[in-house]
């Protein structure tokens, strides 16, 4: 599926990766302290860690939000301290203050990783969706574990992973694990979050950003799919906006 490019997303371009921090924490501090926020949903892997750490430290009063996981890998153990769940606990639940019986996960394991998703986004959908949303940027396009291909009102499976997102897991994983299958939500869980914040930094992410700000949209690209959302705003450093057209650079 294509269709022509519709409303273009907001990009705010910064010389570093630290000054993109800087300008995206500020942006999700405001979001998050809005007395309209109740649901928060945090990517995991290593990008946005960074900015979960200057939100812990400027100590806001986080403790009546809902904080549901986005993603999980598939295949690792449940007490394994690099997966979604308990890098989010420590990175966020824990960080930010948040009571424990406020932060919802998704199975690691294999065999629970399906049934583990459908209830988890049906938590999402009693609980009014999701009101802001950190996401990260695949290099290839990616969303969550939403995999080129991705239909744009997909609900939360489990897939089997490109080698592109294989390769990034070994890496992350220091290469004790390299998970094939991801479970995560869907697209349409995520394009219906009211609030979504990008962060993308290198060079190796340049070719994922031009895809998503100026392609068209389609599902080989699935940040693509979140142009025309009002609520985006996508947070650079100069290497990963090398690929943009010289006038949205400063």
């Amino acid at each position: 599926m294509k269709t022509t490019r519709e409303t273009p997303i907001q990009v705010s371009i910064h010389a570093t990766a630290d000054e993109a921090n800087a300008a995206a924490a500020d942006c999700l501090a405001d979001w998050l302290t809005d007395p309209r926020t109740r649901t928060f949903m945090p990517a995991a892997g290593n990008t946005p860690l960074e900015l979960y750490r200057r939100i812990a430290e400027r100590r806001i009063s986080l403790g009546a939000l809902t904080v549901f996981a986005l993603d999980e890998y598939v295949g690792v153990p449940l007490d394994e301290p690099r997966n979604c769940a308990n890098l989010m606990r420590r990175c966020v639940q824990e960080a930010w203050r948040i009571p424990a019986d406020q932060f919802h996960t998704i199975s690691s394991l294999e065999a629970e990783a399906l049934a583990s998703v459908r209830e988890h986004e049906q938590k999402i959908m009693a609980a009014g969706g999701i009101d802001v949303l950190v996401l990260g940027l695949g290099r290839n396009g990616h969303l969550g574990f939403n995999e080129p291909g991705s239909a744009a009102d997909s609900t939360g499976r489990v897939l089997d992973l490109e080698r592109i997102s294989i390769a990034a897991n070994r890496e992350w994983f220091g290469g004790d694990y390299a998970p094939a299958k991801g479970v995560t939500v869907g697209l349409k869980t995520i394009l219906a979050a009211e609030r979504i914040l990008i962060l993308a930094f290198g060079s190796h992410k340049s070719a994922a950003v031009q895809a998503m700000v100026e392609g068209d949209r389609d599902v080989r690209c699935p940040a693509s799919l979140l142009q025309g959302h009002p609520g985006v705003r996508l947070f650079l450093d100069q290497d990963a906006a090398a690929g943009l057209r010289k006038p949205l650079l400063p």
